[in-house]
């Protein structure tokens, strides 16, 4: 008796996970059907404030990978490792505190889907990543990426933060701008330079931290740029 239970138990979450996994399909395939990655990708490099990777300093590239996708170069889209970290936390505390998004996935959520944590949603979003990563090059990803982020204060991409902040063209930020900016769209209203700069200010010492843990800073460097914040 006890076999058979724990049979249907096993039969219904299978059939409830593929009926989920369909339904994330669906999702996708309605999304790109409805419009192309070409025509997304055209859409977004239309915008007057688009800036190419080829114009924006490698300490905030650096920056950027350490601190949302540090596997970024590596991964085909999905990153197994942080999602099965995030779905270990998840169930800890029995609600969706960690996502283990990559930085493909991000740009699939933003562009495609809303930002509601639905687990449908969610499986829509790897489907897309997946498309992105198969048709798109890796610097291209990042590139796309950062041009669609929001930096809070109304600032929805890397040039509209730099100019918008500091005053000046992304290129020519200094190495503690670079830094400053790659953490503000984890939580663009929390770290919004002109309404919370200390927090902001916490938040450069958290990428820092991940710049110097995957190799992109030596600590003395690290030390460097933390004093010419202060200055």
């Amino acid at each position: 008796m006890l076999k058979r239970i724990i049979f249907v138990v096993i039969l219904v979450s299978i059939s409830i996970g593929l009926l989920v996994v369909g339904n994330g399909y669906d999702m996708y395939k309605k999304a790109i059907e409805e419009t192309p990655l070409a025509d997304k990708i055209e859409e977004i490099k239309s915008k007057e404030n688009y800036t190419p990777i080829s114009e924006l300093p490698k300490m905030y590239l650096n920056a950027v990978i350490s601190v949302e996708d540090h596997r970024f170069y590596k991964h085909g889209g999905i990153d197994t490792i942080a999602i099965g970290r995030a779905i270990v936390n998840d169930i800890k505390v029995m609600d969706f505190v960690e996502g283990g998004s990559t930085i493909t996935q991000q740009l699939s959520k933003n562009e495609y889907f809303t930002q509601e944590k639905q687990i449908t949603r969610k499986i829509a979003e790897v489907f897309m990543a997946l498309h992105i990563e198969k048709n798109c090059e890796k610097n291209e990803i990042l590139e796309l990426y950062i041009n669609t982020i929001y930096f809070g204060n109304g600032y929805y991409n890397i040039k509209e933060a730099s100019l918008g902040y500091f005053g000046k063209l992304p290129k020519d930020m200094t190495d503690s701008e670079c830094i400053m900016l790659a953490g503000i769209p984890n939580a663009p209203s929390v770290y919004d330079l002109n309404k919370n700069p200390e927090l902001a200010k916490q938040r450069q010492k958290q990428v820092i931290k991940k710049m110097i843990e995957y190799g992109y800073l030596t600590q003395d460097e690290a030390n460097g740029i933390l004093s010419d914040s202060n200055d």
